[in-house]
């Protein structure tokens, strides 16, 4: 798949629940209004979605949510996905979860063929951590991070940089991750949704933090890719990656191979913008797919150029939808 401005689309994201058991400060308002049951997608047109896309030539998936593993009878999906790696379909499979259910589900997803997985985790301070979440428990996520390198599982260390919560942390957090062989990314804050917070409050600017870290650790440039957004550097002391994903002060759209898929079946060409396609209409119009396959051909053919993120004081949102809608 081709896109206007001749990039290969080969990296789908897939929200399979908008339900969270978290309510982290920048992603969600705290009394979220969860969809209706009809208008999410099932296991099988999630399953038979995937199948389409991957037909049409995307090689990664990773699922998302809200939190993935919240979803009554997942493993059914990520096994048969999984399934479309080992056939060689498909090159990789990778989950982004907060961690709170990696104890229960690590081994499995290790079976189901997942190699890496990413996890979100924006301090290590318990206090700090239920007041970004609202209400988790920071040994449960530590805890199940931990099953999960148990489990063989390469796992990526997700923090979003934010002002005045763990702006005293980063230097911690590389420690951390190279003691236990994580990688860490950090994340600039992104203007979505109501929050009922001023995200000019909570913003940080990575290229403060990377030259704080500078002072502290040998960060040397690579060309590392996973097929995300992220750029990383090596940190020679530990050994391990350190990634920056900075859609606020250097957009990586130039390259983006990327389009999402939310859990009631609309396709986003962009995490930024408002173009949307929907496919659930399509998939439950017939039990073949050459509808379904002629509208994501539609909207590859619309995906922009790139985003319009600004982050002014007061300012509303960019996009009014949650991150939790789109899937990150």
């Amino acid at each position: 798949m081709i896109d206007p401005f001749g990039r290969s689309v080969s990296y789908l994201r897939v929200s399979v629940t908008d339900r969270c058991d978290l309510r982290c400060v920048y992603c969600m308002a705290e009394d979220m209004s969860f969809l209706p049951k009809s208008d999410v997608l099932s296991l099988e047109e999630l399953e038979r979605l995937v199948a389409a896309f991957v037909r049409k030539g995307v090689r990664r998936i990773r699922l998302t949510g809200g939190e993935p593993l919240v979803r009554r009878n997942i493993m059914t999906l990520i096994t048969n996905i999984g399934a479309l790696v080992q056939a060689g379909a498909m090159d990789e499979l990778t989950l982004t979860t907060n961690g709170t259910q990696l104890a229960k589900y690590a081994d499995g997803l290790a079976q189901a063929g997942i190699r890496r997985i990413n996890v979100s985790l924006d301090t290590l301070d318990p206090e700090k951590f239920a007041m970004v979440t609202r209400w988790g428990k920071l040994d449960q996520v530590v805890d199940g991070i931990m099953a999960a390198k148990q489990a063989g599982l390469a796992i990526k260390i997700n923090t979003v940089a934010l002002k005045g919560v763990n702006d005293h942390e980063y230097d911690h957090l590389v420690e951390w991750c190279g003691t236990h062989g994580f990688d860490l990314c950090l994340i600039e804050t992104m203007p979505m949704g109501e929050v009922h917070s001023d995200r000019m409050e909570q913003y940080l600017p990575l290229s403060q933090i990377r030259h704080g870290l500078a002072q502290h650790w040998t960060l040397t440039e690579t060309d590392y890719r996973t097929g995300g957004p992220a750029r990383y550097m090596m940190v020679a002391e530990t050994g391990r990656r350190i990634g920056f994903i900075t859609p606020m002060t250097h957009n990586f759209c130039e390259s983006c191979n990327r389009v999402r898929v939310t859990c009631t079946g609309t396709l986003y060409m962009c995490l930024g913008q408002e173009d949307a396609v929907d496919l659930r209409g399509p998939l439950r119009a017939s039990e073949g797919d050459d509808v379904l396959e002629r509208a994501i051909d539609d909207a590859i053919a619309k995906k922009p150029k790139g985003h319009d993120f600004i982050i002014e004081r007061g300012a509303v949102p960019a996009v009014g939808r949650h991150m939790s809608v789109t899937g990150g």
